[in-house]
């Protein structure tokens, strides 16, 4: 069971434990397309599927299947041409561009396989920006808590070109839960980094889902990435195929080999 994270006096810093049953993001009927009449392309067709509160889900299929097309309408990064993507109990298909960004900034968090970081900032304040920018500050012990969970407390003053790509990716990993989002959106985190980088991105992802309740969704083309998370959904022409629950690597790759055929 996922436990919520307490300081010496007793508060909580880290989200409640999980209710079981609650949903942390959901797709209804959500259909993408692209171009119209003849040229149209169909990136998703009607994709319904749930990610329950506290848990880890990979998002694999070919090339083109609509992995990464899902993971932007599901985060508020493009939107739908129908269907409903629901955060939490908020239809956000139904939100103006300002609600929508306010929602982005309090209650997702997006990790991006080109780190997305700013240049001239160094970590810390990398770390904190979506929280600069809703002119809040961030709560200090959870700071803490998540800096120190990602390895970065000596490395907190260093701007991205002096951080190797792992420590990149750590920071950017930081900056998505430090505001106890309600849902963490992934993708190809581990694109740009080498095996054992890798591993210790995917290692923060899994501890942030069984040590912090977060809730993680994470597109990748790598079976031993999926391995890390709870089920496996595969996509292929922009429709759901088949799930695995507690998957290795050797099942995925043998589930992906058939995709492909």
């Amino acid at each position: 069971m996922s436990m919520s994270l307490l300081s010496r006096s007793g508060h909580r810093l880290g989200p409640a434990l999980p209710v079981p049953g609650q949903v942390a993001a959901r797709a209804v009927g959500a259909t993408k397309v692209y171009g119209r009449g003849e040229t149209a392309v169909v990136a998703l067709d009607e994709v319904s599927i749930e990610f329950p509160v506290g848990t880890f889900t990979a998002v694999m299929g070919p090339s083109g299947s609509g992995k990464s097309t899902l993971l932007h309408c599901l985060a508020g990064l493009d939107s739908l041409s129908g269907g409903r993507v629901y955060i939490g109990g908020t239809d956000i298909s139904a939100l103006n561009d300002k609600a929508l960004t306010k929602l982005r900034r309090d209650q997702v968090g997006f990790v991006f396989q080109a780190f997305n970081l700013v240049p001239t900032l160094d970590a810390l304040e990398n770390i904190v920006l979506p929280s600069s920018l809703a002119g809040r500050k961030p709560d200090k012990a959870w700071l803490d808590q998540v800096v120190a969970k990602v390895g970065l407390t000596n490395r907190l003053s260093h701007r991205p070109s002096e951080l190797s790509g792992g420590q990149q990716q750590r920071v950017a990993v930081a900056r998505a839960l430090v505001s106890r989002p309600a849902i963490v959106f992934a993708d190809e985190p581990t694109g740009n980094l080498d095996s054992r980088a890798s591993a210790e991105v995917l290692s923060l992802l899994r501890g942030a889902v069984s040590d912090m309740a977060q809730t993680v969704v994470m597109v990748t083309h790598d079976p031993n990435a999926a391995s890390y998370a709870d089920r496996v959904v595969f996509l292929a022409d922009g429709r759901i195929t088949d799930e695995m629950s507690a998957p290795t690597a050797e099942r995925v790759l043998d589930r992906m080999k058939s995709l492909e055929a």
